[in-house]
């Protein structure tokens, strides 16, 4: 099958620069992992947590590159979905989006918590009660009306919360850079077991995740198959640079950074003064509402997708005739995230998410595997180095961490795959 007969536009209009999906790539993985989990992953690791994080770039880069050898033989939309499925048929590629889906719906709802969290060190009222409903339901319903009124306005709140995030965190290197104690910092002797390296491996996973998202809207960007590779790997090492940065400044700057519930703003505030550390609260909420954003951006995509072959209301599928945008799949996607968000915690979705995420990375690597024999040869398609040997490794990697994840999350997970297949059989007929 051509590549170009897969294609299926979610609407009319193309219109998302390369630039702009940079910003949106950048937008997508910086979000809460930055600002809430470094003093998790120094409560696991210690200064050890220093390696961890770059190894974490390192490693993510594999699926990074799976990711965008895929995308550089693809102009619709569907992302991950739709590698499975022109790759091993309609059920494991149903099974993959399902998958994707419910990442994307776990995800909007952790970072929806976060944003709560973020703001404690400046309101401690918000971490429960109305505060929390306030700001869990408002920062939803604002990002639901801003992706339903269309793709350029999500796209350009995108790029410019992913300059609003960057920005906080550059200075806070930029500064916390002179007052770093190196012994605070320094790696070595950290004692690291296997089971606290594994439960931060996960952690670290959920910080350098959602690029995944980036493919999904591919129908909407003028060109797919040469922007969303550059964008990717553009992501990617920007991501790594800031990320090994801003934990080497937290561990060196906040003794007590493992018991920090804000770990950033109460680093700032003991190297700078209580204004980095307001500036680094507005840049974590900014920086999450971005990621959000993102979530509530791609999630309707996917369920755009699925929905547009036959899997579930037809509905679903329909893009707005003014709007050019899927606005009942948008506020669908909105409503499921607010019940999740209200019922759950943020560790035990940024958990959950994971489980779920890596069930779709080892769909993709697979995937990835059979289309490069397809398509690799086209014109304008990304050739990566040494042959299948980065997507075997992101095989063993994402099987690895899979492995380490809890019993209760693989169960979630495993549950969640047996209802996609029985959703899979009510498929409605594909139209004519």
């Amino acid at each position: 099958m051509d590549q170009q007969a897969t294609a299926r536009p979610t609407s009319t209009v193309r219109a998302v620069s390369r630039w702009q999906i940079v910003g949106l790539s950048i937008n997508d993985v910086i979000g809460s992992g930055i600002y809430l989990l470094p003093a998790a992953a120094a409560a696991l690791l210690g200064p050890a947590s220093l390696w961890a994080v770059l190894l974490a770039g390192f490693a993510v880069s594999l699926l990074v590159l799976c990711y965008a050898q895929a995308a550089s033989y693809f102009d619709g939309p569907g992302g991950g979905y739709l590698y499975a499925r022109e790759a091993f048929g309609p059920f494991i590629g149903f099974e993959v989006g399902w998958m994707l889906l419910l990442t994307r719906l776990a995800t909007a709802a952790a970072l929806s918590n976060g944003l709560a969290e973020a703001v404690t060190h400046y309101w401690p009222a918000a971490a429960s009660g109305l505060p929390r409903i306030a700001i869990v339901t408002g920062s939803l319903g604002l990002l639901v009306v801003i992706n339903v009124i269309g793709v350029r306005a999500a796209a350009r709140t995108g790029v410019i919360l992913a300059i609003g995030k960057l920005l906080p965190l550059l200075l806070f290197v930029a500064i916390g850079i002179f007052h770093v104690d190196a012994t605070l910092a320094s790696p070595a002797n950290a004692p690291v077991t296997s089971k606290t390296l594994a439960e931060a491996a996960l952690l670290l996973l959920f910080a350098y995740a959602g690029f995944e998202n980036l493919p999904a809207a591919a129908g909407e960007y003028r060109n797919p198959r040469r922007d969303v590779p550059f964008a990717l790997l553009t992501m990617i090492a920007t991501v790594t640079l800031v990320y090994v940065s801003v934990q080497w400044v937290a561990l060196g700057t906040l003794p007590g950074l493992a018991q920090s519930s804000t770990p950033l703003a109460q680093a700032a505030a003991g190297f700078s003064g209580e204004t980095l550390a307001l500036l680094m609260t507005v840049g974590a909420s900014i920086s999450i509402l971005g990621t959000s954003s993102n979530t509530v951006m791609m999630a309707p995509r996917y369920l755009l997708a699925l929905a547009s072959d036959g899997y579930g209301p037809r509905s679903l599928a329909a893009i707005h005739p003014r709007l050019h945008t899927p606005a009942v799949a948008v506020v669908v996607i909105g409503v499921v995230s607010l019940v999740l968000a209200l019922s759950g915690s943020f560790v035990q979705l940024a958990l959950l998410s994971v489980v779920s995420r890596l069930c779709t990375y080892i769909g993709t690597a697979c995937s990835v595997l059979v289309l490069r024999r397809r398509h690799g040869h086209h014109q304008g398609a990304l050739q990566l180095p040494f042959g299948p040997l980065i997507p075997i490794a992101a095989i063993v990697l994402s099987l690895g961490l899979l492995a380490s994840a809890s019993i209760a999350n693989l169960l979630a997970a495993a549950v969640a795959i047996l209802v996609g297949a029985i959703v899979y059989k009510f498929r409605r007929p594909p139209p004519p």
